[in-house]
């Protein structure tokens, strides 16, 4: 099959690892810088053009879009899939998913686990927003902010109030949620692939630093998930429409939460501490599901 990976950065462990998988399997995979792409939109034959020359009809695409190219990116794979093209995660899930409130609006309405969360405009909702999630200590998130960025915990009720009083001075847009201290800085990825989880670690922060992103200093070792967990992973991922993603839980006293499903994934740090070949699943995925003109929207809302 001839596959595009949709990648800013070809020397990303990532995007190498799944150029490699896809070619160890005999497939001719390219690396095509997203941001380089442009599009001539038209109904009779729609086309991607890349440095000047029209891009052959791929099999599939597998979209590594950053987050700060959301928009050009999820674009530049709505493209494709006009043009028939398999895409591995279609255009409106990874936007959807990209919505941290839009997409803990979505798991709330289908039951999913998830921490208590507030969100406001106007400063004079602080103290009830903060009451609502169960009090102080709080998490505060921007919502335009990635890997632990943006996201602050604040201990006393008179810290978050000024937490938030800043970020709203600052027009930002923010999630005000519970902070789960049972969890102990520790998170869990579920990496889910085609409906079902094929590899999950424990991930755990640095010596007091409760986010547990692992280039903040945190460590990752393998864990077995319960039933509930592979459940509530498997859930989530069908609810942002995503075939490959990376679902974080939390483990509370009330079960599984989800805190956020990530439509790109990291494959280094799943990799290593599980030992598993999760960039050549992703290519058993493809093999098993690409179609032509088989991307349709998933999911709803």
């Amino acid at each position: 099959m001839k596959i595009a990976i949709l990648s800013r950065n070809s020397n990303l462990y990532s995007t190498r690892r799944l150029k490699e998988a896809g070619e160890a399997k005999g497939h001719e995979v390219d690396i095509i810088d997203t941001l380089h792409c442009y599009m001539d939109i038209t109904s009779s034959r729609p086309t991607v053009r890349y440095h000047g020359v029209e891009l052959p009809q791929y099999d599939a695409i597998i979209p590594r879009i950053g987050a700060s190219v959301t928009f050009y990116g999820t674009a530049v794979a709505r493209q494709f899939e006009m043009m028939g093209t398999f895409n591995v995660n279609e255009s409106v899930a990874i936007s959807r998913s990209r919505d941290k409130l839009r997409s803990l609006q979505l798991l709330s309405r289908k039951g999913i686990g998830l921490p208590r969360t507030g969100f406001a405009s106007k400063p004079d909702n602080i103290k009830d927003l903060i009451k609502n999630v169960g009090g102080a200590p709080v998490v505060i998130k921007l919502l335009e902010g990635t890997q632990g960025i943006g996201v602050v915990l604040a201990d006393t009720a008179k810290a978050a109030e000024a937490i938030i009083e800043a970020f709203m001075g600052l027009k930002a847009n923010i999630l005000v949620q519970e902070f789960v201290k049972e969890a102990g800085g520790a998170d869990i990825r579920c990496l889910v692939i085609g409906g079902r989880v094929v590899a999950a670690m424990k991930r755990q922060g640095a010596e007091g630093e409760f986010r547990s992103n692992l280039h903040r200093g945190g460590s990752a070792e393998v864990v077995k998930l319960s039933k509930a967990e592979r459940e509530t992973a498997v859930n989530a991922a069908k609810v942002m429409g995503l075939h490959v993603c990376g679902v974080d839980l939390l483990r509370s006293q009330n079960g599984p939460m989800v805190m956020e499903v990530n439509s790109s994934p990291g494959l280094e740090g799943i990799e290593k501490a599980t030992g598993k070949d999760v960039a050549g699943m992703v290519f058993d995925f493809i093999e098993k599901t690409a179609k032509p003109h088989s991307s349709k929207t998933t999911g709803k809302g």
